[in-house]
């Protein structure tokens, strides 16, 4: 009875030791998937910052260019308002010589 016993006993902890290996197993398998799965976020957040860095040198670029562009806007701005400002006086010369011709001319009067 005592042999049997004994038996049964090894019996159980040779399960109990298979059953922990299995789950030992299992625990492992998981934490090498999560760490694969770490490992992948790691690096496709690096590929995303160097997409945001790349994004973020255009950007800064086609500001450099907006900026450019607004400057020589402003210049040409300047040049349209100066010409129109000598349009407007030539348009005040020409009405002042009409009037003053046409004032002058006893068939227009």
């Amino acid at each position: 009875m005592a042999a049997t016993l004994l038996q049964e006993i090894s019996r159980d902890e040779r399960e109990r030791a298979i059953l922990r290996s299995r789950r030992m197993y299992e625990t492992d398998k998981e934490s090498d998937r999560l760490t694969s799965e770490e490992i992948g976020e790691i690096r496709e957040r690096g590929k995303w910052q160097v997409v945001v860095a790349v994004n973020e040198k255009e950007i800064a670029e086609n500001k450099a260019v907006i900026a450019d562009n607004k400057a020589k806007l402003a210049d040409k701005d300047a040049v349209i308002a100066d010409k129109d400002s000598v349009i407007e006086k030539l348009r005040s010369q020409l009405a002042e010589y009409q009037g003053v011709k046409y004032s002058s001319n006893p068939e227009h009067a």
